[in-house]
């Protein structure tokens, strides 16, 4: 082994930090501050001006170099752009309504359009096909084709085509079809989205005539109501048909005016050709020829936007046209259905006709009474459906009729439309809509009308605990007035506590209890808690009620933060028994203390809530188990040490530790919880420092030892060896920070003993990594913490340090590993540091070993043979890696030695001096080194020469040199 003298270089760290501090240099801005707005002339002369214009607009007169954001927006600041682009789009919006001389929209107001604020049916499309379903066996008509068409020749007159068109058409209706029946609702499902993808086959296929056979076919299947329960979903299925065959005939036809250019969106009749219009024509002709009413009518409201192509009015006329049709129809179900559908597309394409919206309205009402007439009673004997399931059927048709003509009508328009159906009898299936469809500002500032409407209605067939449901669902939106908002509760609870079925009553509370906490106080609430248990207890009713349970403990959550008057209630606790699936009871669990983390503002002592959260705490923690996920485990590990960290006992110290010995026993299957808990603890400590002034008496003296103890034991349960080996560095500091210096000699020594046991490979983030740069960090950390630990009076000298490095010799490095030796080099800053007089940094009424040896030579001697034996083991690895050809690793290597030499060594020796210039020397030697970096440390170790007592580097200097790269 090579041996080199070390001497170490005397530090004046007060000097050095002095020197390393940027000058403070005035600068004066003079009338410029960072808010004053810049002002920018724009000089540029306009495109297209007249050539040799002369204008003196063509020179700046700022004397202030142009803002680039101001200069590309012309002067306008973003926001203001961008609402005047927000205002221009809904100017083009309009349909012929700029005006070119005052440029203002004079035909349409834009609040007439459909907005973000009303639900699409997309929306509602998969609540119905889910809500309405059946076991029984259902049929479906399939067309089968035509062998009759035959190729036209170029020769054939149009009267001829037309002919064979309508032939085709007559075919359908004459029996080139198949019934499929005892289909299951699935297959069913799948048969009509075969239909739809024929459709598009169809299309593509240029069979225009096969595709509208497809179509036809379809709509015909809304007029069997033989499965009457299914009849929503089969009204979904179909439409969507009927909307992609629109959407093609639509794009068809606005090809064909595309060319050369485009229509834009706002077009007009006038804007397209002859043959789009004889196109889109002919579809309609073909259509008129529909025998039936059903399909007929569905199929030209599925293509009522072609209208635009025809005439700029024929939209307009078609509506109320197809609207009177539909009086045709004479089962109620099947005629709310088709009204719906012209709501439907009237809402996309003409929104602003309210007229024919009101006056599907209208209509709906005048043929409201036939739901109760013979025909459809004896159609329900037959089919076993009792009268409360048939009403729900017109829910979907008569909610989304009622939603498009209560969108942004006056309170006048919605107070007709209330008093109409206040007049009907038996109205409570409309009544139930009008509440669902109305704005809820409407509905609460009308709640007592409301209630007594709701009163007046025969329950038989519409149970009024869903019309309070429904009401409820409005006045969770919007307040009704305060003087009458106790009343509403006590008459909407008279009926809801009175409902016999479980299901039925808890669907129904689950609603009001949000109005209950929007606007009293836990009071009110504690008795609709009371209520609901007395309902769902009886039988176990519970556990088919999960659902709603959780969302009464969330709205009751979403208004009651502050926890005292949460557990104070008196059946919260028992209702939160109720949650005995432990699935679902984890869930609720983690939404409690989810709210509690989000808001809770200050820390808490309160016993109520600290054992009531302990409860939730320890079912989140016992649902951990060995095939827990470890997402799971992370998200209730980081709640639990939410509620950890918000608990504080103030400067009673010792209730604060007895609560952390309580929690590790509790949490103990948590390793996130245990270490949280040690951190804790140590903050403990650290804040009875702070409290005490650094004077310890002996009870304090005892507590931090205890805290100490508490630490030294629970460390070895964690299993990451990475956390245990910080927190035993974290812990030893705390300890040493609060004079306890057996404790942290104790904390030290067991870090250094578990170092031999760091794997070679740690799993991170689900993959296997290299434990080398994770081991190299925590020595870094450990040797800065060193600097400060006095020796032991028992041990040797540096015995820590020492013992750290013994570890290193014996551990077993990966074999190309170079991490051995940048632990020594690592150790040479410190051990320079220790034979300073004076340390970098102290603790506190701890005597480090600059005051125990004072300086001792002996003690600096010691330093020194250390120091060389540590450069003689890097020189040795060093020439190994010559030998190996790793020029490479040997001058990154011989850098960092380098390195540390010029900035901890005495240089004035001339060994070390010559030894830093070959250190130097070969680690340029194979251009291995970064020139950039060589270039900087060439200018350091110039500005450093300048100070008297660097000057011996400036000989140095000389013989240091740069290679390029080979």
């Amino acid at each position: 082994m090579v041996s080199v003298p070390w001497h170490s270089r005397v530090r004046h760290y007060e000097a050095e930090l002095r020197s390393c501090r940027a000058a403070v240099a005035s600068v004066d801005f003079g009338d410029y501050h960072p808010l004053k707005p810049i002002t920018v002339l724009d000089s540029r002369s306009r495109r297209g001006g007249r050539k040799g214009s002369t204008s003196s607009s063509s020179s700046s007169s700022s004397s202030v170099a142009p803002d680039p954001l101001s200069s590309l927006l012309e002067g306008t600041d973003p926001l203001s752009l961008f609402a005047a682009l927000s205002i221009w789009s809904s100017m083009a919006g309009c349909k012929r309504n700029i005006n070119p001389d005052t440029q203002t929209c004079t035909t349409r107001e834009r609040e007439e359009e459909v907005g973000l604020d009303f639900e699409p049916w997309a929306a509602k499309r998969g609540e119905i096909l889910a809500r309405f379903t059946t076991t029984e066996k259902l049929s479906i008509n399939l067309f089968m084709g035509s062998d009759k068409s035959k190729a036209s020749s170029p020769s054939s007159a149009v009267s001829e085509k037309v002919r064979t068109r309508l032939e085709e058409l007559d075919d359908l209706e004459e029996g080139s079809q198949r019934e499929m029946m005892n289909l299951s609702q699935q297959d069913y499902v799948n048969r009509i989205e075969d239909l739809n993808q024929s459709l598009k086959e169809a299309w593509s296929s240029d069979q225009k005539v096969k595709a509208l056979k497809i179509v036809i076919q379809c709509s015909k299947l809304l007029s069997d109501t033989s499965v009457i329960q299914f009849y929503p979903s089969k009204f979904v299925l179909i439409t969507d048909i009927l909307d992609t065959f629109g959407q093609l005939v639509y794009d068809r036809i606005w090809s064909m005016c595309s060319d050369p250019h485009s229509l834009p969106d706002t077009f007009s009749a006038e804007d397209v050709n002859d043959t789009a219009k004889e196109t889109c024509l002919n579809w309609f002709f073909k259509i008129a020829s529909i025998r039936e009413l059903i399909p007929r009518l569905y199929v030209e409201a599925a293509i009522l936007k072609c209208n635009r192509f025809l005439n700029n009015s024929g939209i307009q006329e078609t509506v109320p046209r197809l609207t009177a049709m539909v009086r045709g129809i004479g089962d109620p179900l099947v005629a709310v259905y088709a009204r719906a559908y012209l709501c439907r597309v009237g809402m996309e394409v003409t929104p602003h006709l309210k007229d024919s919206l009101n006056k599907n309205f209208f209509d709906l009402l005048a043929s409201f009474r036939q739901i109760h007439g013979d025909a459809v009673q004896n159609q329900l004997v037959l089919q076993r459906v009792e009268v409360p399931v048939y009403l729900t059927l017109y829910s979907p048709a008569i909610h989304w009729i009622l939603q498009c003509v209560a969108y942004r009508a006056s309170d006048v328009l919605l107070t007709e439309m209330m008093e109409r159906c206040k007049k009907l009898g038996n109205n409570a299936l409309l009544l139930n809509s009008v509440m669902w469809a109305f704005r809820a500002e409407f509905v609460a500032a009308r709640a007592t009308d409301f209630i007594s409407m709701i009163k007046d209605c025969d329950e038989t067939g519409f149970p009024k605990h869903l019309l309070f449901g429904s009401l409820g669902r409005s006045l969770a939106c919007a307040d009704p007035p305060e003087s009458e908002r106790l009343p509403i509760l006590n008459e909407a609870w008279k009926v809801i506590t009175k409902v016999r079925n479980a299901q039925d009553y808890i669907t129904c509370a689950e609603i009001w209890v949000e109005f209950t906490c929007r606007h009293f106080t836990k009071r009110e609430v504690n008795t609709v808690l009371a209520d609901i248990i007395k309902h769902m207890t009886p039988d176990r009713a519970f556990e088919d009620a999960y659902t709603e349970l959780h969302s009464v403990m969330m709205k009751i959550l979403t208004y009651f933060h502050n926890f005292s008057v949460l557990f104070s209630m008196e059946k919260f606790l028992p209702f939160l028994d109720m949650f005995q699936k432990d699935s679902v009871r984890v869930e609720v669990c983690k939404s409690i203390m989810e709210v509690f983390i989000k808001h809770q503002q200050e820390s808490t002592r309160d016993p109520v809530i600290l054992n009531a959260l302990l409860h939730v705490c320890k079912t989140m923690h016992d649902s951990v188990n060995a095939l827990t996920v470890e997402d799971e485990k992370r998200s209730v590990s980081l709640l639990i040490n939410g509620f950890i960290r918000m608990v504080s006992f103030g400067r009673d110290f010792e209730q604060q530790l007895s609560f952390c010995v309580e929690a590790r026993a509790t949490f103990c299957n948590l390793e996130p919880v245990i270490i949280q808990l040690i951190h804790t603890v140590n903050q403990l400590a650290i804040e009875t420092r702070r409290v005490m002034g650094g004077s310890h008496s002996r009870k304090t003296a005892a507590f931090v030892r205890a805290c100490a103890a508490y630490c030294f034991i629970t460390i070895p349960s964690i299993s990451n060896i990475f956390s245990r080996l910080h927190l035993y560095l974290l812990s030893g500091k705390v300890a040493l920070a609060n004079q306890c210096l057996s404790q942290a000699d104790a904390f030290m020594k067991a870090a250094v003993s578990v170092l031999p046991e760091v794997p070679r490979t740690i799993v991170v983030e689900g993959k296997q990594r290299s434990s080398e740069s994770f081991l190299l960090e925590f020595i870094s950390s450990f040797l800065s913490t060193l600097l400060v630990v006095p020796d032991h009076p028992e041990q040797g000298v540096l015995y820590l340090v020492r013992g750290l490095l013994n570890m290193v010799q014996d551990y077993t490095w990966e074999d190309s590993s170079d991490a051995k030796v940048r632990v020594y080099i690592s150790a040479l800053p410190l051990l320079a540091a220790m034979s300073q007089e004076s340390y970098l940094y102290t603790i506190l009424n701890v005597d480090s070993n600059e005051t125990l040896y004072g300086g001792d030579p002996k003690f600096v001697a010691e330093i020194s043979r250390l120091c060389e034996t540590l450069i003689g083991q890097v020189l040795d690895h060093l020439k190994t890696l010559g030998r190996e050809e790793g020029v490479h690793r040997q001058g990154s290597l011989a850098f960092s030695l380098f390195s540390c030499l010029l900035a901890h060594a005495d240089l004035r020796n001339n060994k070390l001096n010559q030894l830093a210039v070959n250190l130097w020397n070969l680690s340029h030697k194979n251009g291995q080194c970064d020139t950039r970096i060589s270039v900087r440390t060439l200018e350091h170790i110039k500005s450093q020469a300048q100070h008297s007592e660097l000057s011996h580097l400036s000989d140095m200097l000389l013989r240091l040199s740069l290679q390029s790269r080979a």
